[in-house]
């Protein structure tokens, strides 16, 4: 049975339609999702994202545990900034993409996907076992509350005293928002400016009625995983089961900038990955767009211009924001041209372009 979020009851009393996702019952849409969409591009948006979960290391040598444990230079945080990184197997392999937030100078919060908290937690306490430091899974105690958008500084100013315009990309601070105490973070995964709100989760639904209540002169609509998920899309921001898996290394997916082998020490996959920093992966992440209408959907095989498979699509949708059908996808390296995808049957033409597909205007 899927779990609900604090928020099921406000997701149902808005008609929301509900969808099991990595276990939990999430709000796919709650009208239309090419509305939601738009709002978060011209307005602002209101998500649940409180599947996600939430592990505090902590204790004196926290951040050498985490050094150990992932790949990226987490010790060398400031306190109040957050770090994008990951946790691979013994070969190199991503078990998940995470968000490490430092917010003392012993005490770490590292956010990871629903499907793959679980084991991100008892990895996490098996590699920290050398380490004077402490790992505790407390994502049962945490709501999670995304704003995003071009209002959605405003919005937020509404509710807080906190200094938004002082709160840089990649960072957190604590805050009082409507009241309530959250952790105020600045890093987003739709492509625009936002803003999210770790909050207890009793007070997950006070706090989504007052947002709700202050967006709703700035245009502020719910906005479930569809949009969520043609937003990320349109940013060119990976998604794990699709763009990352156990199957693939950071480099593989083009992403081995946040493996830091300039950091003290050894760290699990260090060994595997060191020799492919400099050799180029067989294929590499490409963003796509149509020629045509129809969509390139994820498994679809990717075709060279002599008819062979040079690929496959990891994540596509239509773009609200290019009005083509757009897709992430791996292809053999060296090819950008002559490239379709197989659609039923049918070869469509796609044309090779740079990510993002979309930036938001500054």
């Amino acid at each position: 049975m899927s779990r609900p979020t604090p928020l099921r009851g406000v997701h149902e009393a808005l008609g929301a339609t509900l969808t099991d996702f990595a276990g939990w019952l999430m709000p796919l849409r709650y009208g239309s999702e090419s509305t939601e969409h738009n709002a978060v591009r011209q307005a602002a948006g209101l998500f649940d994202l409180s599947h996600m979960g939430e592990i505090f290391v902590t204790g004196p040598q926290a951040g050498e545990a985490l050094d150990y444990a992932l790949v990226g230079y987490i010790s060398a945080l400031e306190t109040g900034r957050a770090r994008y990184t990951m946790i691979v197997d013994p070969s190199g392999r991503v078990l998940d993409d995470l968000i490490v937030y430092r917010l003392a100078d012993e005490e770490f919060m590292v956010v990871a996907n629903a499907s793959n908290y679980p084991r991100v937690a008892a990895e996490l306490t098996e590699r920290a076992k050398a380490f004077d430091a402490v790992v505790e899974d407390r994502s049962e105690q945490y709501a999670l509350i995304a704003v995003q958008g071009p209002h959605s500084r405003a919005i937020l100013g509404e509710l807080t005293d906190a200094d938004l315009d002082g709160l840089k990309y990649y960072a957190g601070l604590p805050a009082t928002v409507a009241g309530r105490e959250v952790l105020l973070a600045r890093t987003g995964y739709t492509g625009e400016d936002g803003f999210e709100l770790f909050i207890a989760a009793d007070d997950a639904e006070p706090l989504w009625a007052a947002l709700t209540e202050a967006g709703r002169p700035h245009g502020l609509l719910p906005a479930g995983l569809s949009a969520r998920d043609t937003l990320r899309l349109e940013a060119g921001m990976p998604l794990y089961g699709n763009e990352l898996s156990a199957d693939l290394t950071p480099f593989d997916a083009g992403l081995g900038r946040v493996v830091r082998f300039d950091k003290p020490g050894d760290f699990v996959g260090r060994a595997a990955l060191e020799p492919l920093k400099d050799v180029p992966p067989a294929r590499r992440l490409v963003g796509l767009v149509a020629t045509g209408r129809r969509v390139p959907r994820h498994g679809y095989p990717v075709l060279s211009d002599d008819g062979a498979v040079a690929g496959e699509v990891t994540s596509g949708a239509p773009s609200q924001s290019l009005g083509r059908p757009i897709a992430l996808a791996y292809v053999d390296s060296g090819l950008s041209t002559g490239l379709a995808v197989e659609i039923r049957g049918s070869r469509e033409p796609v044309d090779v372009v740079e990510l993002p597909f979309y930036r938001r205007k500054k």
